[in-house]
């Protein structure tokens, strides 16, 4: 079994090194990692190969089939994620704030690393290298548990990622991976508080709830993405179904893919058969309630389960209202806090849209698929946080910090 107990004291030992990196040397070493993927990406692919083979022998989901494969393309994506990080400032040493008191003291809130990070993640390759880059820069050693369908690809992400920090001279031990399977592994590492400062679980609704009852460590929770898109009654109609079938559509097995769909009462008979037809090239499954199935008689009934389901497939479920307080009421009801969208010309109406829709992100106009560090121009992402407290949405570098006070006096003493 997997000694976790000198993971994590090599983690510690790795994170003080960090520490003393400078932002130019921890620059390079991105910008080095990124050379390496790209130079080895055969490699990389040959172990997805072996992955993506075996995950079909055991008839997995088309969805997560495509969260586990890997491309040149996406190692490409990897590697530029990393140079984008690099190229980002560094956040730490960051003064956030800075004050005096009326007894002359000086007092700076100044922006410092997390210390060990934890992930647990299922099938996603991609993220063994946005993690390591994230927490690198941050000055974080990082501790990864990634899913046993995807431990080849992972550990052939790592390997090239460990040796390009030893090319340098820095200890190979900020990133380290797991790759025991056996689940009492996973479970005493959701216990080793004396090490590991923050645990971060990125994967199925499944997943995120055993760390949260299992884990001794603090968890910042990256949810799951039942991700609505409402159309107004104000809405461009031809605008609505590109959006649509983007959020849909562009990938199924991502967490802000759209799931779920609200349409207003007055447009329903404008807009379901301009929807139909589009979505008709991917043979979406469409599940409605009363009034949509009235105007597509092929779509199936929506059950309440369907309206609360991620479903990583081609299927979307429709609801219609009668007033964009309604849709709001719905999906709020049903959301998972993640990415809902309106699509109207009405800025009122949108603006109290954003307003009151509870989630970390929220569109006007634009598909759900934009919730990503990439998109929102943190080079990578760490995850999507879904809940209020320390981080919210597309966790990038300054996610991965927390704050000390320095205070500075001249030999002040409390009366």
């Amino acid at each position: 079994m997997t000694d976790l107990q000198q993971m994590g004291q090599r983690a510690v030992a790795a994170k003080t090194a960090l520490q003393a990196l400078s932002p130019q040397e921890k620059g390079n070493a991105l910008r080095l990692a990124a050379v390496r993927l790209i130079e080895r990406q055969e490699e990389i692919l040959r172990a997805n190969a072996k992955d993506m083979e075996a995950a079909r022998a055991n008839d997995m989901a088309q969805g997560l089939l495509d969260r586990l494969r890997l491309d040149e393309k996406r190692i490409r994506a990897m590697a530029e994620g990393l140079e984008q990080i690099a190229a980002l400032p560094d956040p730490v040493g960051e003064v956030m704030e800075e004050w005096e008191r009326p007894n002359g003291l000086r007092i700076r809130k100044i922006r410092v690393p997390i210390g060990v990070v934890g992930i647990i993640y299922e099938a996603r390759p991609n993220v063994t290298a946005d993690a390591f880059g994230l927490c690198f820069q941050t000055a974080n050693a990082v501790i990864l548990k990634g899913g046993s369908d995807a431990l080849c690809s992972n550990a052939a992400i790592v390997k090239v990622l460990r040796e390009a920090l030893l090319e340098l001279q820095i200890p190979e031990d900020a990133l380290q991976l797991i790759e025991d399977r056996d689940r009492a592994v996973t479970v005493a590492f959701m216990k080793l508080k004396e090490y590991i400062d923050v645990l971060i679980p990125r994967g199925s609704a499944g997943l995120i709830q055993s760390v949260v009852e299992n884990s001794t460590i603090p968890v910042i929770e990256t949810g799951t993405g039942n991700c609505h898109v409402y159309v107004d009654k104000d809405a461009d109609l031809d605008m609505a179904v590109s959006i649509i079938k983007n959020a849909k559509t562009q990938r199924i097995g991502v967490c802000n893919a759209c799931e779920s769909l609200v349409v207003h009462s007055d447009i329903r008979e404008a807009f379901l058969p301009k929807l139909r037809q589009a979505l008709a090239e991917k043979n979406v499954e469409l599940r409605g309630d009363t009034r949509v199935c009235q105007i597509l008689p092929e779509a199936v009934r929506a059950t309440e389960e369907d309206y609360g389901t991620e479903y990583l497939d081609y299927i979307l479920s429709l609801k219609t209202v009668d007033s964009l307080e309604e849709a709001i009421a719905h999906i709020n009801r049903y959301n998972t806090r993640h990415s809902d969208c309106i699509v109207t010309e009405n800025r009122e109406a949108a603006e109290q849209f954003l307003r009151e829709v509870d989630a970390a992100c929220v569109y006007w106009n634009a598909s759900t698929r934009f919730t990503d560090g990439f998109e929102f121009g943190f080079g990578a992402e760490i995850g999507i946080s879904t809940q209020k407290l320390h981080a919210r949405g597309p966790m990038g570098l300054k996610e991965l910090t927390s704050y000390k006070y320095a205070v500075y006096g001249s030999g002040q003493v409390r009366p």
